[in-house]
């Protein structure tokens, strides 16, 4: 069965993968400023769902224009990647479709803040929100292996964390981080304080070595401002990782 389930997750995250290029575009703007509409040629973005999702590629051969945006191959190997080790270190237990539909929002959200250093509202709330939401739902199903009052407090405590870090060097961290931690702590705190406490702290630790090894090769300066989501997000990551094969 956990087989099946990895392969099921494999085919999810490329499918998912595959989705994100143009919304990852529409969404790499600078804080107060409308979401993207147009391509990088100027031309106005179309498709399906309103041009938000599929490959971003822009047909207007006469102006020049054509492929845009990150590697539609690329990122569905990262959310196939992503969504295929948390299928196989939780098994076919309930909270692995929890993860499995947060995966591709996660990949997505790490594409934007690398290339923005954004973290929108439209995606970090309501992932806090779903999060919490279909963890209480899993939390009612047999099987399950985590606990959701701990899962709600641990996003609670985890903002809180990050709002304080927030208001002690708001230069060095952006608020939507503080917003992206309460679906952080919610997914780590299913598991227990131990595995919160390691998560969050094996985000912190992966942003500083890369912070670290920029400076090392004078690619950046000690004070240039590094996008913590990608990081907050692989930290969590590794908790969920550690925490399913832990309760396995």
């Amino acid at each position: 069965m956990r087989v099946l389930v990895t392969v099921v997750a494999v085919l999810w995250g490329a499918g998912t993968g595959l989705l994100l290029p143009r919304a990852a575009h529409r969404f790499s703007v600078g804080a107060g400023k409308a979401w993207s509409a147009r391509c990088p040629g100027g031309h106005p973005i179309t498709g399906a769902f309103g041009g938000w999702v599929g490959r971003a590629r822009c047909t207007d051969a006469a102006a020049g224009c054509g492929p845009y945006g990150p590697s539609p191959r690329g990122v569905a190997a990262m959310t196939a990647l992503v969504c295929a080790a948390l299928a196989a270190a939780t098994g076919p237990r309930p909270e692995a479709a929890v993860w499995l539909l947060a995966a591709p929002v996660g990949v997505l959200l790490a594409l934007v803040d690398h290339r923005v250093h954004r973290l929108p509202d439209v995606l970090t709330l309501p992932l806090a929100a779903a999060t919490a939401a279909l963890l209480a739902v899993a939390a009612a199903l047999p099987a399950a292996a985590g606990s959701w009052p701990t899962a709600l407090l641990g996003g609670l405590a985890l903002g809180a964390a990050y709002f304080v870090l927030f208001l002690v060097n708001p230069a060095g961290m952006g608020f939507g981080d503080v917003k992206l931690a309460l679906a952080l702590g919610a997914a780590l705190g299913w598991y227990g304080w131990p595995v919160l406490v390691l998560g969050a702290f094996a985000g912190l630790l992966y942003g500083a070595c890369y912070g670290l090894g920029l400076v090392v090769l004078r690619r950046a300066a000690r004070k240039s401002a590094v996008a913590l989501g990608p990081f907050m997000l692989a930290g969590a990551l590794t908790g969920l990782l550690l925490g399913a094969f832990a309760v396995a």
